[in-house]
């Protein structure tokens, strides 16, 4: 186990260099290559891997560790469980979200899809060795959620959810929201819905959307809507990115979103092994390609400084087990720095 974890370090730290000085082209776009982190050899998290999540201290979390679906893990500094719903027998967790609320108290958020809530997990102890868990917010018809978003400036979530059907309909897809108190919110139906992020500035809310039509996926969009973080409502819905048109791919999934403090959107795209850079205006800027990973579920901005973007799918070897990328940016994350007490401007 020290020889494989120490063989992954070494190669992350050498090929790091090689991802960041030496991009190949794909149509004048740059693809960089990110760096085996967790694999199948010596990973704890099973194929379900997703929820990616960082928390102010830039310790990464995942769900599905040890392939349970009712637990969380800590990927980075070190593999080691989280949270577990010893209660609640059918929990499903899939998307996590970490918060430090106006008290100064950090909070994580994790959604679970098979009850319709979202549990709010915090520390009662300063060596964050006891938790304690409660629901958040819960509604019998919220769709899922399948990920999560905050405003950190009010502590509001916005949550997405699916159906996946052979041929999709509004309604298939739904955004809602939950305020600071824990009161629930419909925002919208929609097609199938996955990916969700707000803007640093907290301005605009990115919702992914994607259409199936005789069993095929035929569409994958970015839709952006201007946002008042307070209030929880959004308007003027528009396209942000049509993948079919922006690099032909309408037919491979979107999954996890997370921004970058310059605003720049990295998308996961499930069912291909990489990630798109997108613009805050909506240009490609770069492609990250995973070696390891099969289809590329989640992704955030972790490690000591919130520079290196964690990225997570199951393992292309051996789809039972979750692997995890790392690729190293010169720019912080978003959610890194509203952690660490940066303010909404």
């Amino acid at each position: 186990m020290k020889l494989v974890l120490f063989t992954a370090f070494a190669a992350l730290l050498a090929g790091s260099a090689i991802a960041e000085d030496t991009p190949a082209s794909s149509d004048n776009v740059p693809v960089y290559n990110s760096i085996p982190y967790l694999t199948p050899e010596n990973t704890t998290f099973g194929g379900q891997i997703e929820g990616a999540a960082v928390d102010k201290d830039g310790n990464f979390y995942a769900v599905n560790y040890k392939g349970s679906k009712n637990e969380t893990g800590k990927v980075w500094s070190k593999q080691a469980p989280f949270f577990k719903d010893k209660k609640t027998v059918d929990a499903w967790f899939n998307a996590i979200r970490f918060h430090v609320n106006s008290k100064g108290v950090q909070e994580a958020y994790i959604g679970d899809v098979s009850n319709h809530r979202v549990v709010r997990v915090t520390s009662t102890s300063s060596k964050c060795n006891s938790l304690r868990a409660e629901d958040f917010c819960k509604n019998i018809n919220i769709l899922q959620p399948n990920d999560i978003a905050i405003a950190h400036s009010t502590g509001r979530l916005f949550l997405s959810g699916m159906n996946y059907t052979e041929n999709s309909k509004v309604g298939d897809g739904g955004l809602w929201t939950c305020d600071s108190a824990g009161n629930v919110k419909k925002l919208g139906e929609f097609y199938r819905t996955n990916g969700i992020e707000v803007s640093p500035d907290e301005k605009t809310l990115y919702l992914s959307e994607a259409i199936n039509k005789d069993g095929s996926v035929i569409s994958n969009v970015i839709k952006a809507f201007d946002l008042d973080p307070k209030e929880g409502t959004i308007s003027k819905n528009r396209t942000f990115v049509d993948f079919g048109k922006l690099d032909k791919s309408a037919a491979t999934d979107i999954d996890g979103m997370r921004t970058d403090i310059d605003g720049n959107l990295y998308v996961a795209r499930n069912g291909d092994s990489k990630v798109a850079k997108i613009s805050p205006s909506g240009k490609l800027l770069a492609y990250i390609k995973t070696a390891s990973i099969k289809g590329v579920a989640n992704l955030e901005f972790a490690g000591a400084k919130g520079k290196d973007l964690f990225i997570v799918g199951a393992c292309a070897k051996n789809a039972e087990k979750g692997c995890v990328e790392i690729y190293r940016t010169d720019t912080t994350g978003n959610a890194f720095n509203k952690l660490n007490g940066a303010k909404t401007t």
